[in-house]
């Protein structure tokens, strides 16, 4: 998948522990790990925006786009 997730990098540059955000924006370690791993196929706006609160980011420090020739329909090259 051409989107990419790099909550650890700003959990990491934010020196956050990935439990200490579960608890603040309410959502379990467990679906955080995942968010962290890329494993999910989406995420709430209103998840994307208590984690960019807490941490004092915006959206696109945590995720990112790199297009693959794979990811690429017939339909959308032009």
């Amino acid at each position: 998948m051409p989107v990419t997730v790099n909550l650890d990098v700003m959990l990491a540059r934010r020196k956050v522990r990935s439990n200490e955000l579960a608890r603040a924006i309410g959502i379990t370690e467990s679906n955080l790990s995942l968010l962290k791993s890329g494993k999910v196929r989406g995420m709430r706006f209103s998840t994307l925006a208590a984690i960019c609160r807490y941490l004092q980011c915006e959206p696109g420090d945590i995720l990112g786009y790199e297009p693959s020739d794979d990811d690429l329909s017939p339909d959308m090259e032009d």
